[in-house]
């Protein structure tokens, strides 16, 4: 009898599971949603630029620091005068300029202006002090770093959109039929990316994006205008390694593949996506599409 037991138990144990397996979620499961800082960190695009009439004017030790961070004190330039109260929240942002000026692939620069400005999250600060034209405020919670200069808004909560129920990766999923856009370029103006960068693609609320909605990534063979130009006719013969007797354009050949993303953010004409899973590198130029 004892030596049959663990044999019943491991029965019992693999019949459970066939259990959950057929169910789905067990009831009363947590669903697991994006964390906090990815949410409020992801940075978005916007169509109008932001009006910077309420902004961050200094802080304190300012002889010494110019950036402030998580706990730090800093100034604004509003106070009782102009309706700022003792609590009042803020989100300090501030608009991304690209270091490098080169574009990664063909249409990035004009399709980025299309989209709008983007803007990087720096973090939040409360007030906790009002004077007639100026405030201080403390940082409650930081991204980075903030400095002279960086816009407040006014503190509206984002969303943290869940993560939809894991399944393995479909490879050779049909097109949906769905909007189809690109990616556009990433946080800080990263090119290349992998799971948990977060990335802005040029399909908006104007298409039907929502937060929580889910983007394809693919790309196509051979295509010259993507982000990693290949040598031309790679698709279908590459000199030392054979070729095809047909000649193959990337419009003929099935599409590839390589990820998918959560949307975290939407504005008119954009959307700020953190990638959920990459089976290779991601890079500036491949494409989406809704799911």
């Amino acid at each position: 009898m004892r030596a049959r037991f663990p044999v019943l138990m491991l029965s019992m144990i693999m019949s459970t599971g066939a259990c959950l397996a057929q169910t789905g979620t067990p009831a009363g499961q947590t669903v697991l949603q994006t964390d906090y800082t990815t949410v409020n960190c992801s940075g978005f695009v916007s169509d109008t630029k932001l009006s910077n009439s309420i902004h961050l004017i200094s802080g304190e030790q300012s002889d010494q620091k110019t950036t402030f961070t998580a706990g730090d004190y800093v100034y604004i330039n509003q106070g009782q005068d102009q309706g700022v109260r003792v609590g009042d929240r803020f989100t300090v942002v501030r608009p991304e300029v690209d270091p490098t000026q080169a574009p990664w692939f063909k249409w990035q620069d004009k399709l980025l202006k299309a989209m709008g400005t983007l803007y990087d999250d720096e973090g939040q600060i409360r007030v906790i002090n009002v004077q007639p034209k100026t405030s201080i405020a403390q940082v409650i919670f930081s991204c980075g770093f903030m400095q002279r200069g960086d816009i407040l808004q006014s503190y509206k909560e984002r969303p943290a959109p869940p993560f939809k129920e894991v399944a393995p990766f479909d490879h050779f999923a049909p097109a949906s039929g769905k909007p189809v856009a690109m990616v556009v370029v990433g946080k800080d103006f990263a090119q290349s990316y992998g799971r948990n960068h977060v990335v802005y693609v040029n399909l908006g609320s104007d298409k039907g994006v929502k937060v929580g909605d889910y983007f394809r990534i693919f790309r196509y063979q051979g295509n010259l205008a993507e982000s990693a130009p290949p040598t031309k006719g790679d698709q279908y013969m590459l000199f030392g390694f054979g070729a095809t007797p047909t000649r193959y354009e990337w419009k003929d050949l099935p599409r590839e593949l390589v990820g998918e993303g959560l949307v975290l953010n939407v504005n008119r004409y954009s959307s700020t996506m953190v990638i959920t899973f990459s089976s290779i590198s991601v890079f500036a130029g491949d494409y989406v599409e809704l799911e």
